[in-house]
């Protein structure tokens, strides 16, 4: 009896012999139903296998489009077992074209503007429950950005603590000085700060955010206040010492206007200390990654434009960094995590949000580990008043 496999493995070989990546690696596809060891695609040994559950499965792998096979892998259509860093490193192996969904992202910006159209997107990947980041995140500070790392195997608390040290150093932050916050996240950046005696305004658009920075600061006794505000619209009448911006510009893709707030919320002689993902192309983003977790036109940094950009302003450029190699580590030990607390987080809120954020996590770590995504951290100042 054919299996359901078969009639798509000649067009996955062709696929495999034509695509010409260092990534490349053998794999072997097999019917679930059907037994045996699955057909090879490629040649030697396999680094991983596609398992297809049902003709749904065998629908998405045949179409050889990456968003409808990760839709598959997400309803349980598909599995992934072996190297899943191997697979998601060849994701390039199935086309991505599609149109209505690009144009899609940016039709919420250009009718409601970009303020309101962030607290949508932000709500979407956000507003999840704080215990589902726990469950994957650092313990220590709860960083939703990449650690800076001495060695491969260093913890990743210990990355975390590096980073939050190297940014304060950074902008120069003493105590009694305050700075202002863009993304709180889980208060990693403005606990750590303010226990070293240094004030902290966050900004969040996310309501889980802001409920989950109000109790810790409430219950810590911080210098922290919480503001639930844009960026943009955020007009304390006064300006600030420092700014820190941890993995938020991917958020904010109108480089001049983000670089307009900073100069508005900045005293002169103040620093910006900013770290994101980047890449070569603006708006460079994958139809799953855009639909299932950072929807609208949020997209990696381009570093290039970024400083095209900072030249029209008054901010003198002080230092560029390549944290690549220190995102795929960060990337990897939280998909480690998330794998490792798979069966609680699957009991508290489902197989398909797992699924969702383990090819995100993979997905993203192997992206920087094949080059296809980098990373930077960079420091700005405004230079002060002559």
């Amino acid at each position: 009896m054919t299996d359901r496999v078969s009639p798509i493995v000649p067009a996955l070989r062709h696929r495999w012999r034509s695509y010409a990546s260092p990534a490349l690696r053998p794999f072997t596809v097999r019917d679930a139903a059907g037994g045996g060891p699955g057909h090879l695609i490629g040649d030697g040994q396999p680094a991983f296998t596609v398992t297809v559950a049902d003709a749904d499965g065998a629908k998405a792998l045949g179409s050889l489009d990456q968003f409808a096979i990760a839709v598959a892998y997400l309803d349980g259509h598909l599995d992934i077992d072996g190297d899943l860093l191997a697979a998601l490193a060849m994701r390039g192996l199935f086309h991505d074209r599609h149109p209505l969904a690009y144009l899609a992202r940016f039709a919420g910006p250009l009718l409601t503007g970009q303020v309101r159209s962030d607290r949508r997107f932000i709500a979407s990947h956000y507003d999840l429950d704080s215990d589902f980041f726990l469950s994957f995140m650092d313990g220590r500070h709860r960083c939703y950005t990449h650690g800076i790392f001495e060695r491969d195997d260093e913890k990743l608390e210990d990355a975390m603590t590096r980073k939050i040290d190297l940014a304060i150093e950074e902008i120069g932050a003493r105590p009694g000085d305050h700075v202002l916050e863009v993304g709180g996240g889980w208060g990693a950046f403005a606990e750590h700060a303010a226990r070293r005696g240094i004030r902290v305004t966050t900004l969040t658009i996310s309501a889980e955010s802001e409920r989950f920075l109000t109790e810790l600061v409430r219950r810590e006794d911080l210098p922290v206040s919480v503001v639930r505000e844009h960026l943009f619209e955020y007009a304390p009448g006064r300006r600030f010492g420092a700014i820190v911006n941890m993995g938020v510009t991917e958020h904010l893709p109108d480089y001049p206007a983000t670089l307009r707030a900073y100069g508005r919320l900045l005293e002169p002689g103040g620093r910006v200390y900013l770290d994101a993902v980047a890449a070569r192309a603006k708006h460079r983003v994958s139809t799953f990654m855009s639909r299932y977790v950072y929807p609208g036109n949020a997209s990696p940094m381009v570093l290039h434009a970024y400083l095209a950009a900072v030249a029209k302003t008054p901010f003198e450029l002080l230092s560029v960094h390549d944290d690549r190699h220190n995102y795929y580590l960060t990337c990897k030990a939280w998909g480690e995590r998330l794998d490792g607390a798979r069966t609680e987080i699957v009991r508290r809120w489902g197989d398909p949000l797992y699924r969702r954020f383990r090819l995100f996590l993979w997905g993203s770590a192997a992206g920087f580990a094949s080059r296809q995504v980098q990373a930077y951290r960079w420091v700005l100042e405004l230079p002060a008043r002559g």
